[in-house]
C-alpha cells in the first residue's frame, strides 16, 4: 500500500525539543515563589499595620473612659484631683473617687489584652481644660525611620503617642 500522505517540499515536519519543558516549568516555578514571597510580605505588613491601628483605638477608648469618669466627678476634677503627671505605674488606690479612678483606669489601659506595661500616661490641667497623653510601646510597628531624633518626643515616637485636649 502506498501512502496518500502528499510530501510537500514547503511544510517542514517538527523537529523534536528537548528540555525545552523543563525550563518552563522551573521559569514558571521561579515565578510563582517571587509571586509568593510578595504576597507573604504583604500579608506581614498588614498584621502589622493592623495591630497598630487596634492599639491606636485602645488608647482613643482609654482617653474617653477616664473623660466619662471625670466628667461623672467634674467638681473634683476641676480641683485637680485627676491631675497626674506622665507615669508608667498605676497610682495606688486610695480612699478618693479620683485616687480610685485613676487606678482602674492604669489598670485596665495596662492589660496585656490593652496596651500593655509599657502603656504610660499623664492628665495636665488648665483651668477647665484638660490634656490627657496616652504613648505605649509600639515596637511591632516600628520601623528605623521612627527611631530618628526627629521624630521622637520626649524620647517616645511621635506614631506610639495619642493626645486629647477636652474642656469640661
Amino acid at each position: 500500500m502506498k501512502s496518500s500522505i502528499c510530501m510537500n517540499p514547503r511544510v517542514a515536519v517538527p523537529r523534536s525539543q528537548r528540555g525545552a519543558g523543563l525550563i518552563e516549568v522551573l521559569v514558571a516555578v521561579l515565578v510563582m515563589g517571587i509571586g509568593l514571597l510578595g504576597v507573604a510580605a504583604m500579608q506581614a505588613t498588614a498584621l502589622r499595620n493592623n495591630q497598630s491601628a487596634l492599639e491606636r483605638t485602645q488608647a482613643t477608648i482609654q482617653t474617653y473612659s477616664i473623660l466619662d469618669a471625670m466628667r461623672a466627678n467634674r467638681q473634683r476634677a476641676i480641683a485637680g484631683d485627676y491631675n497626674i503627671g506622665r507615669t508608667c505605674t498605676a497610682p495606688a488606690t486610695g480612699s478618693t473617687l479620683a485616687q480610685k479612678d485613676l487606678h482602674a483606669w492604669f489598670t485596665d489601659m495596662q492589660n496585656p489584652q490593652s496596651m500593655g506595661t509599657g502603656a504610660c500616661a499623664s492628665i495636665v490641667q488648665n483651668g477647665n481644660q484638660f490634656v490627657i497623653t496616652l504613648d505605649w510601646d509600639d515596637s511591632r510597628a516600628s520601623d528605623d525611620t521612627e527611631t530618628a531624633p526627629a521624630a521622637l518626643q520626649d524620647g517616645v515616637p511621635a506614631r506610639n503617642r495619642v493626645v486629647t485636649a477636652v474642656r469640661l
